[in-house]
C-alpha cells in the first residue's frame, strides 16, 4: 500500500497510542489519524466506540504491566483492532493477543512500510459479528449437585443431568454446567473439553462482569451446553473471593434457562449463598454406611443453615441390581439416612469407564446404560415439578 493510500485509510480515524514508539510517527505513517496518547490503564474496558485502532509499544513497559494491559483488552466485550510492536514479546501477551478478533504483532525495530502494511491489514479486515450472548430469562432454574464423600460420583451425575436437560431444550446455549471444584474439577475431563475459566482474569474483571463478558470464560460443549470450569490449580480457591463467585453465578443465571452447579463437598465462603439460590440441592451418596451417614449429616447441615425450608434430595449412586451382597439395600439405606432417597442411580462401571476414557457424557457413548435411564427419569420428574411450581 502506498503512503498516500495509507494516509487516506487513516484520515479521521481515532488511534490510541500506548507508548512512545508510535507517537513519533504522527507526521509519517500515521499522518491523518486523530491520535490519543495514554498509558496501559486506558485499555481497561475500552470498546470499538472509543477508538478505531490501538497501537502498543511493548518495549516501553515491564512484562507484568504489559500482560495485564493486554488481558484487559482480551476481557473487553468488543475491543478495537490492536497492533503490538516489540523486540521481545512475552508469551503471555502473545497468548492473549490470539484471543482477540483483530490483532497483529510487529517486530521492532520496524520500517515505516511494515507499519503501514500491518495497520492496513487490521483496518481492512471485516468487523467481527457481535458475540452470541444467551438471552436473559425471567426465571432460570439452578440445580446443585454435591457429593457426601469423595469419589461418590457427583461430578459424573452433574454432567449427565446437564446433558439430559439439554435434550429438553430446542434453542442453543440454554444449559450451563459450572464446575466449582476450582482446584481439581473433573467435569472438563469427563466432557473432553478444555477449561477456559481463568480465575486471575475473572477476579480482575469481577466488577465489570456481565452476561456478555461471561462468554469470554465459557467453553462451548454442544449447541445447548456451555461449561464454566477452571484449569487444575492447587491454589485456585485463593485466587477468587466470595463476591466474584457469586457474581459469576448471577451472570450465569441471567444468561441460561438451566444452570447446574458441581459443588465441592467442603464448605467455602460462598457455599451457603450459592446453595440458597438453587431450586434443587442434590446430595450424592454411595451405598456404604460411612457415605450414608455423611449424606445424612450434610443434608441436615444444609437444611439447618439455609433455613429457607428447602430440603436437599439424596441420590443413591451405584445401586447394584443383585439381591444379596454386602451393600445395604435401598430400604436399609433410607433407615440410615432417616429420610427417603429421591432416586437410585444404577451401577454400570463399564459405561462410566467408557465415558471417562473417551471424553463425553455416558449418554453419548452408552445411551442404553441404566445410568442414563435413571438420570433421565430423575430429570424428567424434577423438571416437571419445576414447571408445575412455575405455573402455580
Amino acid at each position: 500500500m502506498s503512503p498516500q493510500s495509507s494516509t487516506s485509510l487513516l484520515t479521521g480515524r481515532r488511534v490510541l497510542v500506548v507508548g512512545p514508539a508510535f507517537a513519533a510517527l504522527a507526521q509519517g505513517p500515521l499522518a491523518g489519524a486523530v491520535l490519543e496518547q495514554a498509558g496501559l490503564e486506558r485499555l481497561i474496558g475500552i470498546g470499538r466506540g472509543d477508538a478505531d485502532l490501538i497501537l502498543i509499544d511493548a518495549d516501553a513497559f515491564a512484562p507484568p504491566a504489559l500482560a495485564a494491559g493486554v488481558q484487559a483488552l482480551a476481557l473487553a466485550a468488543a475491543p478495537p483492532p490492536v497492533l503490538v510492536a516489540g523486540a521481545h514479546l512475552p508469551a503471555a501477551v502473545a497468548r492473549d493477543l490470539l484471543r482477540l478478533d483483530r490483532s497483529d504483532i510487529l517486530d521492532a525495530p520496524f520500517a515505516p512500510e511494515a507499519l503501514t502494511a500491518a495497520v492496513a491489514g487490521l483496518l481492512t479486515q471485516p468487523e467481527p459479528a457481535a458475540p452470541t450472548v444467551p438471552q436473559a430469562h425471567d426465571v432460570a432454574r439452578c440445580w446443585a449437585v454435591i457429593g457426601a464423600v469423595g469419589g461418590s460420583g457427583a461430578s459424573t451425575i452433574a454432567v449427565e443431568i446437564a446433558t439430559q436437560l439439554c435434550g429438553r431444550q430446542a434453542k442453543e446455549k440454554s444449559v450451563c454446567l459450572i464446575d466449582l471444584n476450582l482446584a481439581d474439577g473433573s467435569a472438563p475431563a469427563y466432557l473432553g473439553a478444555t477449561p477456559s475459566l481463568r480465575l486471575g482474569d475473572l477476579a480482575a474483571a469481577a466488577d465489570k462482569l456481565d452476561p456478555a463478558m461471561l462468554q469470554a470464560f465459557v467453553t462451548p460443549v454442544t449447541k445447548q451446553l456451555d461449561l464454566l470450569a477452571a484449569p487444575r490449580d492447587p491454589g485456585a480457591f485463593e485466587l477468587v473471593g466470595r463476591e466474584t463467585i457469586l457474581r459469576l453465578l448471577e451472570c450465569a443465571c441471567d444468561s441460561y434457562d438451566w444452570v447446574v452447579l458441581d459443588l465441592p463437598r467442603h464448605r467455602r465462603p460462598w457455599t451457603l449463598e450459592a446453595l440458597g439460590g438453587c431450586d434443587e440441592v442434590l446430595v450424592v451418596s454411595e451405598l456404604t454406611v460411612p457415605a450414608l451417614l455423611a449424606a445424612r449429616s450434610l443434608s441436615d447441615e444444609i437444611e439447618r443453615d439455609l433455613g429457607n425450608g428447602n430440603k436437599p434430595r439424596i441420590l443413591l449412586n451405584r445401586v447394584a441390581s443383585r439381591m444379596f451382597g454386602p451393600a445395604p439395600s435401598t430400604a436399609e439405606a433410607e433407615r440410615a439416612l432417616q429420610r427417603k432417597a429421591e432416586a437410585g442411580i444404577s451401577s454400570d462401571w463399564e459405561a462410566a469407564a467408557a465415558s471417562v476414557n473417551l471424553g463425553g457424557p455416558i449418554s453419548t457413548h452408552r445411551p442404553k446404560s441404566k445410568i442414563v435411564k435413571d438420570i433421565q427419569a430423575l430429570v424428567e420428574r424434577l423438571a416437571a415439578q419445576a414447571q408445575a411450581t412455575k405455573a402455580a
